[in-house]
């Protein structure tokens, strides 16, 4: 079979399977945003109340494999009377792994604004909330942009781990056009290419992020 015959046979599966790694990617990136965002703060509040199980929930989510937390969440759940669909499971398992990563690095952009700002927020009479939504994290999500971008990178390529639980990504897509062709080293080639060019685009959508927050900041 022609290079060119087989990529076209390839591509409506392809296709597909990238729409699958899209979806897990942007909702796991908003789920993870949604547990990272209160992960952070607790991490700062100077209350060990707080900061104790936040402490434990990050450790326990950046020091074990995202694969065992797939089994678990899909495979181990289901024994306690818990169960998830593939899709669901796959975007529960990434959202969790991925709000620990973002937890931290939106505690060191809320951590790396000056501290000056507090000092002046309170003078002006405001309190503490009311300094960190309204003064802190707006700077703090400018500095946070890069560290997120690497985590919603990484989450692209890490939505091929959800092929276990047999979601047709694109890593499963790949494997399903393999087993009918016997071709693997284009094919695996070509989903190599799709996964940067895919890298490539949030890249450039990070650029334009940082290029616009920082002209906001500069205007202020």
């Amino acid at each position: 079979m022609e290079l060119l015959e087989l990529l076209r046979l390839a591509l409506p599966t392809l296709i597909k399977g990238v729409g699958y790694t899209l979806i897990f990617a942007v909702a796991s990136m908003l789920g993870g945003l949604l547990l990272g965002f209160p992960l952070a703060v607790a991490r700062i509040l100077p209350s060990r109340l707080c900061q104790w199980p936040a402490t434990v929930y990050v450790s326990l989510l950046r020091g074990t494999p995202l694969l065992v937390q797939i089994f678990v969440i899909y495979y181990g759940l289901p024994s306690v009377g818990i169960n998830f669909s593939p899709l669901t499971a796959g975007i529960l398992a990434l959202s969790l792994n991925a709000s620990a990563y973002l937890s931290e690095s939106l505690r060191g952009a809320i951590i790396g604004v000056e501290k000056g700002q507090w000092a002046a927020s309170y003078s002006i009479g405001l309190t503490y909330w009311q300094t960190l939504r309204y003064i802190v994290v707006p700077q703090a999500i400018r500095i946070a942009v890069p560290s997120m971008s690497n985590t919603l990178i990484s989450l692209i390529k890490d939505t091929s781990l959800v092929s276990v639980i047999t979601v047709t990504e694109l890593m499963l897509a790949t494997k399903e056009i393999i087993a009918v062709t016997f071709r693997p080293l284009p094919l695996y080639l070509a989903a190599a290419a799709i996964y940067w060019c895919l890298s490539i685009c949030f890249e450039r959508l990070q650029s334009r992020l940082e290029k616009k927050l920082g002209q906001a900041h500069r205007t202020n």
